[in-house]
């Protein structure tokens, strides 16, 4: 079953059972989908694309959490971070960080870098691999630390 189809499902499961926050966040996901969809000329977009605007969807709640956590608005907040955490149910798990320090070692020696100089070079080739496998902040974060930046 395709993520458009358990979104849907879970939408009437959602309006049956009067979750109207669940139901706020499905919808959300739902919009963003058929966003997508008409965006494209083609028809159906891949399940990849899918995938990658749901991310899109949740680091946006997140980032919005955290603005409405520096405005003292707990209550925004907490709704934000529902809504992520709900849309994250319909994505595949992420690598564990010892996964992606794992890649993160082998893509640097092939790449024979040597130093904070040379993040640019190795970047490419990680994300390439780990895109939508992790987020970006942490393959970041861990580039640095093996490159000693």
């Amino acid at each position: 079953m395709s993520i458009s189809q358990k979104i849907n499902d879970d939408i009437k499961k959602a309006m049956l059972a009067k979750d109207k926050k669940r139901l706020e966040a499905l919808r959300a996901a739902k919009s963003a989908i058929l966003l997508l969809n008409t965006a494209g000329s083609e028809g159906d977009v891949s399940e990849e694309e899918i995938i990658k605007t749901m991310q899109k969807l949740v680091k946006q709640r997140k980032d919005a959490a955290t603005i409405y956590i520096d405005q003292n608005r707990q209550d925004m907040a907490d709704d934000e971070l529902f809504q992520a955490v709900v849309i994250e149910e319909y994505l595949p798990a992420m690598m564990t960080e010892a996964d992606v320090r794992k890649i993160v070692k082998e893509k640097i020696s092939a790449a024979g870098a040597t130093g904070p100089q040379d993040m640019g070079k190795v970047m490419g080739p990680i994300m390439g691999v780990l895109q939508g496998k992790a987020e970006g902040k942490l393959i970041s974060q861990i580039v640095k630390e093996e490159l000693g930046g």
